[in-house]
């Protein structure tokens, strides 16, 4: 395998972060890999909010559901898809945008999210420096756009947190192959066996962490998937201007 497969096979979300700042430059190179990376129709409707500041970085959080590496790692980027940008080119142009009074605007907006969250993963850890990715600020996504100041069309869906390294983590194991390549058609016959079988590899990796509170992977999606655990998505994205009539 060449160096970029290495570093993509071997992706760990850190939680243990050092107090050390990261160089303008190194972030400047992060950065310009998303900036960099492809959008739908090249609408680039992202656009990332970075803090550093402690203060900033603390409130985000709490909104987060009290994740305290966001606080304690230097630098934390919200991902925000961005129809506000779109629309205000749209209307230089002399014409109106239309396109996010429809699911479909959301569903483009978060893969281009996506795809950006994804290059400011790799470009970061190119570096050494350590990750986590963040869907915990959609717990309270009206307190998070306030506090950034996100206009009308933008929406937070997700972050990351950037630091140097303190306790490394271990690489969470997955879902064997077979339950995720499917060749030619979706492969559903193969999935329960896959799954009997994962069950058991993330209960002996709770072992072995020393996790004595770590389900297996059925009971802790269940712990979410049970229920809607960001209830106030929808009523935030409305207030932002989104329609998800057509």
């Amino acid at each position: 395998m060449n160096q970029t497969i290495d570093l993509l096979t071997s992706h760990r979300s850190e939680r243990s972060y050092l107090d050390l700042p990261i160089a303008d430059e190194v972030l400047d190179s992060i950065i310009a890999a998303a900036h960099l990376a492809p959008t739908s129709v090249n609408s680039q409707q992202v656009s990332l909010v970075v803090t550093r500041d402690p203060v900033q970085r603390a409130r985000i959080a709490e909104i987060a559901g009290g994740q305290a590496w966001i606080a304690q790692a230097p630098v934390f980027i919200t991902v925000v898809l961005d129809m506000h940008k779109t629309r205000l080119g749209i209307a230089m142009g002399g014409q109106q945008q239309t396109a996010h009074q429809s699911i479909e605007s959301l569903i483009s907006g978060s893969t281009d999210v996506g795809i950006a969250l994804g290059a400011l993963m790799t470009a970061a850890r190119s570096h050494g420096l350590g990750i986590v990715p963040i869907g915990g600020i959609r717990r309270d996504p009206q307190a998070l756009i306030e506090l950034l100041q996100l206009p009308e069309l933008t929406f937070p869906v997700a972050g990351l947190v950037i630091g140097h390294v303190d306790r490394g983590a271990q690489q969470k194991p997955r879902l064997p192959i077979g339950s995720f390549r499917h060749e030619e058609r979706y492969q559903r016959e193969t999935l329960p066996d896959a799954i009997k079988a994962y069950n058991r590899t993330l209960s002996d990796y709770w072992q072995q962490t020393g996790r004595a509170d770590g389900d297996d992977w059925s009971r802790n999606t269940a712990s979410y998937y049970q229920h809607i655990y960001f209830p106030n998505v929808l009523p935030a994205i409305q207030q932002q201007g989104f329609k998800l009539d057509k």
